[in-house]
């Protein structure tokens, strides 16, 4: 690559032949900030347009209909399941029919863990079936299940505590519900810390802001040296009656049974499309969402949501006959509930192209009505992305947060890229997520319509601006 070098006012920068970004001394911009944001300023009317075409136009409910569309005839999509490779396909023949450029597929290994037939049965103090969902990588019970008594705990702390009391027991963990992101580590790691002080199962408090007796499932990880013990999910109404029941004095009784099984990694794909870069079509803004789901509902909410109006926003930028200086790039991702596995072996992939991605972006928290943008990036980035928040202001929602990460775009994000999420409502996110609830009937259209404007005018923007977002 060749490149010119200049000296102004003292700085010296070289500029690519083949390239729009200009790579700095001391990464320091040449622009005004007030160049930047009259720049962005001039992206007034093209907002409007998309969030006109979007929210009240043609295409308004074209993503929840897409979604529907998809869910129906597919369901659930599993890691390893025939039904996400079917998902997959449709979504590559859908992408080729809307007209996108570069759509490819790309291979991937992913894991392949069924959860079998599942049973649980409180036999004291009363006979009480259980409504139950074995964990992702859970094995299954010995052949006959486990019968045995209980122990209730709400902390890791207590289960330490009370550890000569937990040999031969299953371990039902009652924590309470913070936030997702601290509660979660009880479905992370509640078998391993049970298995430590010699449990033969974990059965684990949904992690869920609300519950109508719906267990939520959700992955697990074992850990090398300790014992992998059957461990499942169980209601919170379930949970707080045994720990009620526990606190008066009462013996439980379990008899658990789960034919969980994993098998040898099976071939999936991440797919790809592109809306190419008209005047630096080697940078990238990323956008996207995970196609994959858990084996129960439909997948409408997490993510099937998020995957859609990451196509979407590639679809209103077509259809307004726009194409910005850089290539837009959408990413559906296979297999991040597994931990990111499609998203890891993509970045193994495109790493060494690093510095051509201006901004990644995924949308894995609902598509409920966004309050705004969830970004990590430098304090520059962030003060350009105010501004182009600024342009959502017809739809109330410029608010610019931080934390703007996302499991399949943390790779990218820990090398230095700004990266960005939507923030969304949680509390109704995590009502539904991981359970039999997530379909088509958690889902609001015409929230959706502003979500995919949002995410539409956010990429496009980022994208067409004449420099890339500054890193640290």
């Amino acid at each position: 690559m060749k490149f010119l070098f200049f000296t102004f006012v003292g700085v010296t920068y070289l500029l690519s032949l083949n390239s729009g970004k200009a790579i700095y001394k001391n990464d320091i911009s040449q622009r005004t900030f007030q160049e930047i944001k009259n720049e962005i300023g001039s992206y007034e009317d093209v907002a409007k347009a998309i969030i006109n075409l979007a929210v009240y136009g043609k295409y308004q409910n074209r993503s929840y209909e897409r979604l529907g569309l998809l869910v129906d005839t597919v369901g659930p999509r599993l890691s390893g399941s025939k039904n996400l490779e079917k998902a997959i396909q449709i979504m590559y023949q859908n992408l080729q029919q809307d007209g996108l450029e570069n759509v490819h597929l790309e291979p991937v290994k992913v894991p392949h863990w069924e959860r079998g037939e599942e049973s649980a049965v409180m036999l004291l103090p009363r006979i009480h079936k259980m409504s139950i969902l074995g964990l992702g990588s859970s094995t299954g019970t010995p052949p006959g299940g486990i019968t045995a008594e209980v122990l209730v705990v709400t902390s890791f702390d207590e289960l330490r505590r009370r550890a000569s009391e937990a040999r031969g027991k299953i371990i039902v963990y009652n924590q309470p519900y913070t936030s997702y992101g601290i509660t979660v580590q009880y479905r992370h790691q509640g078998a391993v810390e049970a298995a430590k002080v010699g449990a033969v199962a974990s059965l684990i408090r949904s992690v869920a802001s609300f519950s109508i007796y719906s267990p939520h499932t959700g992955i697990q990880e074992y850990q090398d040296g300790v014992p992998k013990i059957p461990t499942a999910c169980i209601t919170v109404e379930d949970a707080e009656m045994m720990s009620r029941m526990a606190s008066r004095g009462n013996k439980i009784v379990i008899h658990l049974e789960m034919g969980a099984k994993t098998y040898p990694d099976t071939d999936s794909f991440n797919t790809v499309a592109e809306i190419t870069g008209s005047k630096y079509p080697e940078q990238v803004v990323l956008i996207s969402g995970h196609l994959d789901s858990w084996d129960v509902g439909q997948g409408a909410l997490d993510d099937g949501g998020g995957a859609v109006i990451s196509w979407e926003a590639l679809s209103l930028v077509k259809d307004l006959g726009l194409r910005p200086k850089r290539t837009l790039r959408l990413v559906l991702w296979t297999a991040e509930e597994q931990g990111g596995i499609g998203a890891s072996q993509y970045y193994e992939l495109h790493k060494a192209n690093v510095s051509n991605y201006s901004l990644v972006m995924e949308s894995d928290s609902g598509t409920y009505l966004p309050t705004g943008l969830q970004f990590t990036g430098s304090d520059k980035a962030r003060a350009i992305m105010k501004e182009v928040m600024s342009l959502l202001q017809p739809l109330n929602v410029t608010n610019v947060f931080s934390d703007g990460e996302g499991t399949d775009i943390n790779f990218w994000i820990q090398a230095g890229v700004p990266g960005a999420s939507l923030r969304d409502d949680l509390y109704k996110y995590f009502s539904f997520h991981h359970s039999h609830g997530d379909t088509m009937t958690a889902m609001d259209p015409k929230q959706m319509n502003v979500a995919a404007a949002v995410w539409a005018v956010v990429a496009y923007v980022v994208a067409d601006l004449e420099e890339m977002l500054p890193r640290s």
